[in-house]
């Protein structure tokens, strides 16, 4: 597909674009509605294709949780191996459209690789995830970023107190959920491993916070992310952080999501995926 077109639905993911604007440009690019109209559903996200592990997988367990969050109850889905056991335990970070059916099934890939996944609902305070995507996007826009981040650190609490977690914790996240991890690398001192798909780098001034192992993925395509990166990787280096850089050819922003047909790109991400699960193994067991 056209990679000005691409852009064009980042833009409307991202900043965002009302969707009549995105819709208006769509149509001017493709040079017509009826045009627009067919191309749309290659770039949107299609849940159907969001199985890769299926819920009821007999070597895993599933369960719908909360936990205290920053004055309010907090909501997320738990998947872990289903053999008795203490586990490494991983954050899964959704994209900024909440809580969906894909970041259901990586958490599942994540337990099934031998760790207890938690993927907290960002939108919780608000309600949680909203089917439609744009209001979803609308309202983690409005999320009070403190108390966000402090939801997010308060699931390492929750994590803890179960008795199946070995107290090893790491986070992986994706696009908005890729800025949250680097973030979490930063305010959480005993996290073991952060791994941040095309995410929002952190200001560079507080990069030696970190302690953690960080892993970065990023698209070559992805240019408005990737802006950042000269910047964290100068910070990364002149504080001695342990790290891993990887940009992949030819692939763009959330070339890691299998259920967005247009830029998902399995070879990036079997790569990456195989690269995140060899720092878990590392770092969590």
């Amino acid at each position: 597909m056209n990679q000005e077109i691409i852009n064009l639905f980042d833009e409307y993911t991202h900043v965002p674009l009302t969707r009549d604007e995105f819709l208006r440009r769509l149509t001017k690019m493709t040079g017509s509605l009826a045009a627009a109209l067919a191309v749309l559903p290659m770039l949107e996200v299609n849940y159907a294709h969001a199985q890769t592990v299926p819920p009821q997988d007999d070597r895993i367990t599933t369960e719908r949780i909360t936990y205290p969050g920053d004055d309010c109850t907090m909501k997320g889905y738990v998947a872990k191996p289903k053999a008795n056991g203490k586990y490494g335990a991983v954050v899964v970070i959704h994209e900024n459209r909440g809580l969906n059916p894909h970041i259901e099934d990586i958490t599942r890939r994540v337990a099934l690789a031998g760790y207890l996944a938690l993927a907290p609902d960002a939108l919780s305070p608000v309600g949680g995830t909203p089917a439609s995507e744009d209001e979803a996007r609308d309202k983690i826009g409005k999320l009070d970023a403190q108390k966000n981040l402090n939801n997010y650190i308060k699931a390492f609490d929750y994590l803890k107190s179960r008795e199946d977690c070995n107290f090893k914790t790491g986070c992986v996240g994706f696009c908005w959920g890729g800025g949250m991890a680097n973030q979490l690398a930063v305010h959480v001192p005993e996290l073991k491993a952060a791994v941040a798909y095309y995410g929002r780098q952190p200001d560079a001034a507080d990069v030696p916070k970190i302690k953690a192992a960080v892993q970065l993925h990023y698209g070559a395509l992805d240019e408005r992310i990737n802006a950042g990166i000269p910047a964290y990787e100068e910070a990364l280096k002149k504080a001695g952080i342990k790290y891993e850089l990887y940009i992949y050819e030819g692939a763009n922003h959330a070339f890691n999501n299998d259920t967005a047909p247009t830029r998902y790109n399995a070879a990036a991400a079997k790569s990456a995926w195989e690269r995140t699960l060899k720092l878990f193994g590392e770092t969590l067991k």
